[in-house]
């Protein structure tokens, strides 16, 4: 059984990413200069309109103090013209996001994007089997070359999916929204531009435990009616003593409303805290689900996201604007008038409430609203990568493995003119490849470009190849282990407790695909021959397949010895005009030739 995507072009928007990008961010300037004088029209209209209400009303009121209504008029243009200005300053802070947005596709397709995103560190556990070695969180990242997400949420479900591969049911549906979303830049441009200036804001932790959590203060029918009805009749009784001298009224309505303040007092803290943590900036999540529940989509996978975008027949983004409106109205506790005002009309409690009865009737769909919205987001970004790379492929899966069959495979966090791409041929009857080779030959990066592209295979994203085609393999990788002072732990310990990880994984029921670099180079040469072989043997009578690399010619022998199901390849290098060349081409063989001592030569060191 196979599987295989169709047409990788198909739906794509005419002309090139880099002329779209281009010819929005010529459009989107030609909007904000409009905008700009707009901005300083309206400013200096202000500032003339509301120097001549002054002066008109000290004129009237001196000359035509009959006539002083007539200041009115006035009044209601400055309006108007605050009105009208904060419309165009809106409207200019939208183009600058949306620039914004089209400059960093700019910056990613002119290979300028290391550093400019989000580098993804939190979720970089150096326990993991392959996150640290493929290069998936940091500076110049995977993750930072396609998250585009605006909430917390997307962020994670896009660093899940490429920490853990998915099933072959799962891939052809992530696949398939990833090439429905591709060509949609305008979607995309709308996500971008959820909520207001702050870039990532919602806390889906905090708002998953506080929506699943059990009720703090009371929202039952009866509570919820008393305490508007002890404030209206505290406010009478403040009539009722400044128009008939009912004063005693008075005082019993104040000592009875804050005897009861007292008594709600802890619980109404408690909830105002947990409110609090749980609903930092809830527009962006509103933002991002109203644009979501509004797209038309095809796919079962975003068809099936949007249906799940249902809460008792209201629209989610509805119902998180709903709460994000009464939690505004609980911020106003902190304004020293209602601060007194509270502890007799009962403010913050009643608000408290009112978010409480919306979390009763919401709640338990909050969790499913995140994770849509989070999903969506990561299908976007995979759709960015997808658009912004039109020669890479989506790759054939198939049931039975290990098999890798690679054409024309590169890395796709180097710049497309400079990366090398090359061949290569993993199955039941070639499980191991040994890649000799000098230093700085490229055989790191080589091992490297196959573990990233499966790793975005198995994410369901494209991949920077001709074409791929591979059986589901459970990545493992030793190419970056490194020693530790806090955890008291050499490189060499820490290199053979990877290799136990490998050995682990290697009994699950997906093979292994292992990725080795320099296997043992912190030991001598026979332990570091014995050990590589034997565990390499070990992990292929598992059914396991992969690479190992090595600069030391005694380790080929493993290729030699093991025929059957081994082989030979090399990275070579030539020296010209007195400077080491390097064409980056997987060859068949050992290498012939070192070069560690003309590397030294060539910066002058005396050997």
């Amino acid at each position: 059984m196979t599987w295989a995507a169709p047409c990788d072009n198909e739906g794509m928007p005419p002309g090139s990413p880099r002329d779209e990008y281009a010819s929005r961010i010529n459009a989107l300037d030609r909007a904000i200069a409009r905008y700009k004088q707009r901005d300083n029209f309206f400013a200096a209209s202000k500032i003339a309109l509301g120097l001549m209400t002054i002066v008109v009303t000290v004129w009237l009121a001196k000359y035509h103090a009959t006539q002083i209504a007539y200041v009115f008029i006035l009044i209601t243009l400055l309006i108007a013209l605050f009105v009208w200005h904060e419309r165009v300053i809106r409207a200019r802070r939208r183009c600058e996001r949306l620039r914004r947005f089209c400059e960093q596709g700019m910056t990613r397709l002119e290979d300028r994007w290391a550093g400019t995103g989000q580098a993804g560190e939190q979720f970089l556990d150096l326990a993991h089997p392959y996150a640290r070695d493929l290069d998936l969180f940091g500076k110049g990242s995977l993750f930072e070359l396609l998250c585009t997400a605006r909430t917390r949420a997307g962020e994670s479900t896009l660093a899940a999916w490429l920490l853990d591969r998915a099933s072959l049911e799962e891939i052809e549906q992530r696949s398939e929204a990833i090439r429905e979303l591709a060509p949609r830049l305008d979607f995309r441009e709308c996500l971008a531009l959820a909520g207001e200036d702050v870039r990532i804001g919602v806390h889906p932790d905090s708002l998953i435990a506080w929506s699943e959590s059990t009720t703090r203060l009371d929202p039952h029918r009866v509570l919820r009616a008393m305490l508007p009805l002890l404030a209206m009749c505290w406010l009478l009784s403040l009539v009722a003593w400044f128009a008939w001298d009912w004063g005693i009224a008075a005082l019993l309505m104040s000592v009875l409303n804050l005897a009861i303040r007292y008594k709600l007092q802890p619980r109404v803290q408690a909830s105002v805290g947990k409110i609090d943590e749980a609903s930092h900036d809830l527009d962006i999540l509103a933002s991002v689900l109203k644009e979501i529940e509004g797209e038309r989509f095809v796919s079962r996978r975003l068809t099936a996201l949007q249906e799940g975008l249902r809460s008792q027949g209201s629209a989610p983004s509805t119902a998180i604007r709903q709460l994000d409106g009464r939690v505004s109205w609980l911020d106003s506790h902190e304004n020293w008038i209602v601060k007194v005002l509270d502890l007799f009309i009962f403010w913050t409690p009643q608000w408290v409430i009112a978010i409480e009865t919306w979390r009763a009737r919401h709640g338990a769909a909050v969790c499913r609203w995140i994770e849509v919205a989070g999903e969506v987001e990561a299908l976007a970004a995979l759709g960015c990568y997808a658009y912004e790379h039109p020669e890479d492929v989506f790759p054939e899966f198939v049931q039975d493995g290990p098999l890798l069959h690679a054409v024309a495979m590169a890395h796709p966090l180097l710049p497309r003119s400079l990366a090398v791409a090359n061949d290569l041929q993993l199955d039941r009857n070639l499980q191991l490849i040994v890649v000799s080779g000098p230093n700085m030959a490229g055989k790191s990066t080589f091992i490297r470009c196959v573990g990233i592209n499966v790793v975005l295979a198995q994410a369901g994203a494209p991949v920077c190849a001709r074409r791929l085609k591979l059986s589901q393999l459970a990545v493992a990788a030793s190419i970056c282990v490194l020693d530790s002072l806090q955890g008291g732990l050499s490189r060499f310990y820490a290199e053979i407790l990877r290799l136990k990880t490998i050995d682990e994984m290697s009994s699950g029921g997906v093979p292994v695909l292992f990725l080795l670099d320099e296997l043992f180079s912190g030991t001598n040469s026979h332990d570091r021959r014995v050990g590589t072989e034997s565990f390499v043997r070990h992990l292929l009578a598992r059914g396991a397949t992969g690479l190992i690399t090595t600069h030391d010619l005694a380790l080929a022998k493993i290729a030699e010895e093991m025929a059957d199901r081994a082989a030979n390849y090399h990275f070579s290098d030539q020296l010209e005009d007195g400077q080491l060349r390097f064409d980056y081409k997987l060859t068949p063989g050992t290498v012939q030739t070192t070069n560690a001592l003309k590397l030294m030569r060539s910066i002058g060191l005396d050997v």
